[in-house]
């Protein structure tokens, strides 16, 4: 009989390329007014640049020029390069439950602005070319924040950047915990503070651009195990090979409370293997994470039919998705929602898992093509709001018919061509490059379409990290630090004679 597919098969979106690049084009670049009110006061300091120098203001690569300002004398001019995006940032002190308002004006390539540490989602916003223009966005600070952290910068290995008058409206604070203080002139290529290379903007805290947790190599493989059989090979935990650096267990249960998650497994699986107890599960994920490995949980699949829409639902899916991580071993979760997601509730539910489990909690994703073709649709916002706490999304690059590259063109599933030019979309629409990974099927039997095989899979890897073996569509940067890629399955990559786990694992893990 066919098998049944961890995919339904879908319609083929072949997007108009205008349409879908204009979405792109216009998804950051305007955010509705936030409700700040004239009363409140101005925060950033220097937001001008008008003492000529970069007092209040932490660069990575930036400067003060005259050459050009939107208003004024003075405006900053950063430059980013292979493995910096020329960040500069200022912590501001602000109210807990206070509503603020954030903008700038940028020139130049893929300038982005945001704020962190804001206690709720990440707001940010862009714009991917052009002339002075104004960039806004807003967001209400949580019930325990008294400072965030504003951000510009430009993006990998794109020209200069300017930004000028640069402002966040909205009631005072107390003043932050004193910090370095800047001086007035950035040296011109000072040494970044990132400690991983081809990773985008640090954290408030953090020295080091990578969320990715400790243990995990530069390029990660991440396969998915089936928790029921569908024709594919059976596995236990400990028959997953050793390539897999990241093993999503697929999937959790939805239970009768909204937001609510159950995990059981599969009685005919176990039965299948002789007998597979929830002891013996639990023995393998341990012996796994003994080995470097990470184990997660899946969440959604074809099927899945968890809701989180409203702040009950968002605690009820933070307080049991936490019981399964503490009860199983789990290091995390992974996001494959496919009827649906909040990114604003989703990504309060997220946070708070990430507060309770710590520095090693990872979080992936795996979306469908359909929902990263732009940064206003909600999976890609979501992504956006926990980039802070965000391991790798694994896009699936199956089961999609044509869609739009992120330089307008259209391309079609199962191609060299597809698997680049749609990563570029998330590359260059606010993911740092250890985010993005490439999800494809193991084998025919494994998805409708867009099979790949694991020489054309290595050679879009080559082609996003390097620049080489491109086809005919080659990005105009390079991300050294690509994430990796990823399968479904571990089952179906066993079926096949494991192509991933061989040949794609060995390719990942021999990268740069």
């Amino acid at each position: 009989m066919p098998p049944a597919r961890h995919r339904r098969p879908r319609a083929v979106h072949s997007l108009l390329a205008g349409a879908s690049a204009l979405a792109i084009g216009l998804a950051g670049l305007v955010v509705a007014d936030t409700g700040a009110h004239a009363a409140d006061g101005e925060l950033i300091t220097n937001g001008g640049f008008e003492t000529g120098g970069l007092s209040g203001w932490t660069c990575t690569a930036g400067t003060v020029q005259s050459a050009t300002a939107h208003t004024g004398t003075y405006a900053l001019q950063s430059t980013p390069g292979n493995s910096d995006t020329g960040e500069c940032t200022q912590t501001v002190a602000v109210k807990p439950s206070s509503t603020y308002d954030l903008s700038a004006w940028v020139q130049g390539s893929y300038v982005y602005l945001g704020a962190r540490g804001t206690g709720g989602g990440e707001p940010s916003t862009w714009t991917p070319s052009g002339g002075w223009s104004r960039l806004s966005t807003g967001f209400t600070t949580g019930p325990s924040t008294t400072s965030i952290t504003v951000y510009v910068h430009g993006w990998y290995g794109q020209p200069a950047f300017l930004a000028d008058d640069v402002s966040l409206v909205g009631p005072g604070g107390t003043p932050p915990s004193p910090g370095p203080t800047a001086t007035d002139t950035a040296s011109p290529s000072p040494s970044p503070t990132a400690t991983d290379t081809g990773t985008g903007s640090p954290s408030p805290t953090a020295t080091s651009t990578s969320t990715k947790p400790p243990g995990l190599p530069k390029h990660v493989l991440t396969g998915y195990w089936q928790n029921f059989d569908n024709g594919a090979a059976v596995q236990r935990i400990s028959d997953v090979p050793a390539a897999y650096d990241i093993i999503a267990v697929a999937f959790a249960d939805a239970t009768a409370t909204r937001g609510g998650l159950g995990f059981t497994l599969d009685p005919k699986l176990s039965s299948r293997l002789g007998g597979y107890t929830d002891a013996q599960f639990k023995a393998d994920i341990a012996a796994k994470k003994a080995a470097g490995k990470k184990v997660v949980l899946s969440i959604g699949g074809q099927n899945g039919t968890v809701w989180v829409g409203d702040s009950s639902s968002a605690a009820a899916f933070t307080d049991s998705a936490w019981s399964l991580i503490r009860s199983y071993g789990f290091d995390g979760i992974d996001i494959d929602l496919e009827n649906g997601i909040s990114s604003t509730y989703m990504g309060q539910a997220l946070h708070a898992l990430a507060a309770r489990a710590g520095s090693g909690f990872v979080l992936t994703m795996a979306p469908q093509t359909i929902d990263m073709q732009s940064t206003g649709m909600e999976y890609f916002k979501l992504a956006l709001n926990v980039k802070d706490i965000l391991t790798i999304v694994n896009m699936q690059y199956y089961n999609s018919g044509a869609m739009n590259g992120c330089d307008g063109n259209v391309y079609s599933q199962g191609t060299e061509n597809f698997l680049t030019a749609l990563a570029c979309i998330q590359l260059k629409g606010g993911l740092r490059p250890d985010q993005v990974g490439l999800g494809i099927p193991a084998s025919t039997s494994a998805a409708g379409g867009g099979y790949v095989g694991a020489g054309v899979v290595n050679s879009a890897l080559d082609c996003l990290a390097r620049g080489t073996d491109c086809g005919s569509y080659k990005p105009d940067t390079t991300w050294p630090g690509i994430g990796g890629a990823m399968t479904w399955s571990t089952n179906w990559d066993a079926s096949a004679g494991n192509p991933v786990s061989g040949s794609i694992g060995s390719h990942l893990h021999a990268m740069p």
